[in-house]
């Protein structure tokens, strides 16, 4: 986590950011298996899907709300437009990275060599551009952006998660979370939805076998 101190409340930006890093950490595990098959686990996995599906609805708001805005309020500021302008290129090289799993998935004769190395490039150039935002972007964010950019922000995020919520998404996000974290995510929920986690959407997460635990000896 970056060491800047923010005003702006980023709890939610780093929950995301240690969810799909949990991800990327589960994705190469499966990938370094020698006695299963990580061609068939990841080709059948549905947590393989969600961690496309909710990758694209995080960068999906960052680059329709969220970098405009702060390339906007920099544009005069050419090291720190540098900054958003690298955001960019990240963003657009993650896709291909995906697409290139998903046809080593649809390429049975490719061999786990070289699946492994496409995941290899996958891990290491999201990895890396999760960290270059929390040490340089995330910053700008905090001294340019304004609480009503902040709102819509979120706001887009909710509702490419789905204008009527997507009961995986809250669990997925807090899957080894910490205490504190788990508070400040849960804490933002009106009663009706607390209430639903609770009593129906995280057990029936719990139930998600989503790298093959209940067929095989991933871990989930």
């Amino acid at each position: 986590m970056s060491g800047h101190t923010f005003k702006h409340d980023m709890t939610m930006m780093f929950a995301i950011h240690d969810a799909l890093r949990r991800e990327l950490e589960q994705i190469a595990q499966i990938t370094a298996r020698t006695t299963d098959d990580p061609w068939q686990i990841l080709r059948t996995a549905v947590g393989w899907q969600m961690f496309k599906d909710y990758l694209h609805v995080h960068h999906g708001a960052e680059d329709t709300v969220l970098w405009p805005a702060i390339r906007q309020a920099v544009a005069d500021r050419p090291a720190e437009l540098a900054v958003i302008e690298a955001m960019d290129a990240e963003h657009e090289a993650i896709d291909p990275g995906l697409a290139a799993v998903d046809a080593a998935l649809a390429d049975r004769e490719g061999g786990p060599e070289r699946l492994g190395e496409i995941i290899g490039r996958l891990v290491a150039g999201l990895g890396g551009h999760l960290r270059h935002e929390e040490d340089e972007a995330l910053a700008l964010v905090d001294a340019y952006a304004t609480d009503e950019l902040l709102r819509r922000f979120g706001a887009e995020h909710g509702t490419r998660i789905g204008a009527a919520g997507n009961p995986a998404y809250l669990p997925w996000l807090l899957d080894g979370a910490g205490p504190r974290t788990t508070a400040a995510v849960l804490g933002r929920l009106p009663e009706p939805l607390l209430a639903a986690y609770h009593e129906e959407w995280q057990p029936a997460y719990v139930k998600l076998d989503r790298w093959g635990v209940k067929n095989g000896s991933a871990i989930g």
